[in-house]
């Protein structure tokens, strides 16, 4: 049985949108894209690459990162994207998907990353992705996060926890700070000892 890991820049308010570039997602009129990017923090992660045997993507991330990373030659990131089984979950997208090593997973969503823990060996890691993170928090399917926390407060933006999410209660395994202040901290779920209702 395999782990699924969620690997995600986040602000210190819990912002998650448009880490990496200004144009990259401006719904709701978000106007801080590009707020990760000065502080080069996800090369710091690379363990959690090493350790993934495929990518679980939402339709936006797959599509944002397919309209950017095969054309980036200059990047050692490009080839383990490309080479990387690619799990996308959409209700919208219809196969084949144009990236290599891209399969659709068919029918509900948390359903098919369940059937994907089952079967594979190496880990799932999911990066950005924020509904599909949430959709499978709702169901316990996600083992471990790695979120990069960054020394920024934005006050506005999608946020990785939302209100009215799923209660979880995690504890940290893994903490390092790099050399920009962003914080890289590891939480697994903790044995629940609220009596709360999943």
């Amino acid at each position: 049985m395999s782990r699924i890991v969620a690997c995600t820049n986040v602000t210190l308010d819990g912002v998650m949108q448009a880490p990496a570039r200004p144009d990259e997602d401006r719904r709701g009129g978000f106007e801080h894209g590009g707020w990760a990017t000065p502080y080069a923090a996800m090369a710091q992660a690379g363990e959690i690459f090493a350790n993934a045997g495929a990518l679980l993507l939402g339709r936006r991330t797959y599509e944002d990162f397919y309209s950017v990373w095969p054309k980036r030659n200059d990047s050692p990131f490009t080839p383990w994207l490309n080479n990387t089984q690619k799990y996308v979950a959409s209700t919208t997208l219809r196969a084949p998907l144009p990236w290599i090593n891209s399969t659709l997973l068919k029918g509900d969503a948390a359903e098919a990353a369940a059937a994907l823990k089952r079967e594979r060996g190496k880990g799932l890691v999911i990066l950005g992705s924020g509904e599909l993170i949430q959709s499978l928090m709702r169901r316990d399917l996600v083992d471990e996060y790695v979120l990069l926390i960054h020394p920024l407060v934005l006050g506005s933006g999608r946020r990785l926890f939302t209100d009215g999410g799923a209660f979880r209660a995690l504890r940290l395994v893994n903490s390092k700070t790099t050399a920009t202040g962003v914080v890289i901290a590891t939480y697994q779920p903790a044995e629940r000892t609220t009596g709360r209702n999943r």
